[in-house]
């Protein structure tokens, strides 16, 4: 699996206008540059995506900027990788008939179904934590549901 610098980007600009946008005042893609270090011609490519997408929305004029097309708890770190085109997979399968070993085709590698199966745990991890999650560092609903799980597993296995 791979996360570009454009996922990790459009995540944490994101991130920063939950925390810097005050009253629903608009944060410009300069601001989050300054703040983030990251390129403002490459934030335009991100924000156009996103905004294409329906994750954020603009408002021009002097003050203007970008906004959330909807509230961040309904923000999904997953939607916004997805918005941005990128693709979470740890297997280098096709995905259409496996393509694991690059000399047989259709032919699955000895580990692709453990590999596969990390992929939909990242993505439903993903899929489950916000932009508000990420902007007040706040997991516990998430882990508190894994935890007890892991926990009654482990508790299993000692029987």
């Amino acid at each position: 699996m791979k996360l570009t610098s454009k996922g990790r980007f459009a995540v944490t600009s994101l991130v920063d206008i939950a925390l810097n946008s005050v009253g629903g005042k608009p944060v410009s893609l300069s601001e989050i540059a300054n703040r983030q270090n990251i390129s403002l011609p490459f934030l335009e490519q991100i924000f156009y995506s996103l905004k294409k997408n329906g994750i954020v929305k603009s408002v021009r004029g002097p003050s203007g900027g970008y906004l959330f097309a909807k509230r961040p708890d309904f923000i999904m770190i997953y939607d916004v990788i997805s918005a941005i085109d990128e693709d979470l997979k740890i297997t280098r399968c096709n995905g259409i008939d496996y393509g694991c070993i690059p000399t047989k085709k259709k032919s699955k590698c000895l580990t692709h179904n453990l590999w596969n199966n990390l992929t939909n745990h990242i993505l439903s991890f993903l899929s489950s934590v916000s932009i508000l999650d990420v902007s007040k560092n706040s997991y516990d609903s998430i882990f508190s549901v894994t935890d007890r799980i892991d926990k009654e597993n482990i508790m299993e296995v000692r029987k």
